[in-house]
């Protein structure tokens, strides 16, 4: 089957077209006949060598596609053949055909096209685990996302909103944050131009922050939170370390968390999935919740895509189309 491999750490030039054998599906496990594949920024950071996958998973980059089951192993019932489905993955999506747990497959929502399905299951599982579980967002709670036109932030501002949360999200550019208020947010800031902690104090503070930026943001955060607030990590391209005032910490009663999806164990990444299932799926099939689509490459023009995500002029996601659909 055809793939595109990691020949070394570096830049966008080292993701190479190459063939491999087909994978063969484990018990609880299928192998998808991939349509389209999702790419994250944990894949470029796989690619320049700073983000190495877990024991066990593949080498190849993707962590999410859709396309369709052709062959099952022991204990997946045989009905699942031939699904169309949109799956989380340990790796490999960067690949004509891919093997995961059946358990991390959602079925195409009903009207969707594969191509916006494979944008899903990355941020949806990410958003749905740290605003939702983690961060415990309620209707009538101010929620502030950074980074508010990614892929993880078009689909927080889109889930806060459906689930009754007054939304703030911050952007780089006035038509990033055009897009965040397109999509239901109340005050898309542009860090460029204004100070967020200012707004979010002015508007009475937030319940919960949801943060990939991480580095300065992280004491600013905590400014802006309300008494009992929750602040949740799940990236640090600001950096790793900060300053924390933890007299503020303490006096607010705030609760600090964060998580990595890649790295939970699969039982707790089913558990995201059926929570997906049983709360969200429906907003997606109903089309209240969409996903947001910025481009779309051949498989063999992977490095073209890093390339895209690395400017950070997209908005929404990229994927790379393997098939078709």
């Amino acid at each position: 089957m055809r793939v595109i491999e990691i020949a070394g750490a570096g830049g966008p030039e080292v993701l190479v077209p190459a063939e491999r054998a087909l994978p063969e599906p484990g018990p609880g496990e299928v192998r998808l006949r991939v349509a389209f594949a999702g790419v994250n920024r944990p894949d470029v950071l796989q690619r320049a060598g700073s983000y190495a996958p877990p024991p066990g998973a593949s080498d190849l980059p993707g962590l999410e596609a859709s396309g369709e089951i052709v062959a099952i192993g022991e204990a997946v019932p045989e009905d699942a053949l031939g699904a169309r489905v949109c799956a989380l993955l340990p790796g490999g999506g960067y690949a004509e055909e891919v093997v995961t747990p059946y358990a991390h497959c959602l079925p195409v929502p009903e009207g969707m096209a594969l191509k916006e399905a494979a944008c899903l299951p990355e941020t949806f599982f990410t958003v749905w685990e740290n605003v939702f579980r983690r961060g415990r967002l309620k209707a009538g709670e101010v929620f502030l996302v950074h980074g508010g036109s990614s892929g993880i932030g078009t689909t927080a501002i889109q889930l806060a909103r459906a689930f009754g949360a007054r939304v703030f999200a911050t952007a780089g550019t006035a038509e990033k944050c055009r897009a965040c208020l397109d999509l239901g947010a109340e005050r898309a800031i542009n860090y460029r131009e204004e100070d967020f902690v200012k707004v979010l104090k002015e508007a009475g503070g937030a319940d919960v922050v949801l943060d990939m930026v991480g580095g300065s943001y992280l004491p600013r955060d905590i400014q802006v939170l309300k008494h009992e607030g929750r602040l949740v990590m799940i990236a640090f391209l600001g950096g790793a370390q900060a300053e924390v005032n933890f007299a503020q910490v303490m006096m607010k009663r705030l609760t600090i968390t964060g998580s990595t999806l890649r790295a939970q164990g699969g039982q707790a990444k089913a558990e995201i999935a059926e929570g997906l299932r049983q709360h969200v799926w429906l907003l997606l099939s109903s089309g209240r919740v969409a996903p947001v689509m910025d481009s779309t490459f051949p498989l063999e023009e992977a490095a073209a895509a890093h390339a895209r995500m690395e400017s950070s002029d997209h908005i929404g996601k990229i994927v790379l189309q393997v098939a078709g659909g």
